[in-house]
């Protein structure tokens, strides 16, 4: 699973690999239907807001993310029927993962190391609304 720069980028890769995984799956001329959307956002060691999205059937294996939104609220974001602000306002503060060191991620900067402080004093220094471009 890759993450991605922005929220609408990373909703349309797992738009596209829930689509490629249900067609293995899928029989006839059935449309596949997510049951659940999975999100979560990271604050990278360089201060950049990243995303991994994924859509679930009942089927198969999920990330490790915070199941966002489930039954007809999953359709509507697969069927690209979201505000994307409101879902960014809508994410939960202490459910994001910053990184620690490369690949690893805590709920919290990590502060007891030097280079843990720059790193907390660089997402402390970001704007309010971090990942969102706002005129």
């Amino acid at each position: 699973m890759s993450m991605y720069a922005t929220l609408e980028e990373a909703i349309d890769a797992a738009r596209e690999e829930f689509l490629e995984a249900a067609q293995e799956r899928v029989q006839n001329d059935e449309e596949p239907v997510p049951d659940q959307f999975n999100l979560q956002k990271y604050i990278m060691q360089d201060g950049d807001v990243m995303w991994q999205a994924e859509f679930l059937s009942d089927e198969g294996d999920a990330i490790d993310a915070l199941t966002f939104r489930s039954g007809a609220a999953a359709q509507a974001i697969f069927d690209e029927d979201y505000d994307q602000i409101e879902l960014e306002e809508e994410w939960q503060e202490e459910a994001t993962l910053y990184e620690w060191d490369e690949g690893e991620f805590q709920h919290e900067p990590q502060l007891d190391t030097e280079e843990g402080k720059a790193a907390a004093e660089e997402w402390d220094d970001e704007d309010d609304y971090p990942g969102r471009d706002i005129d």
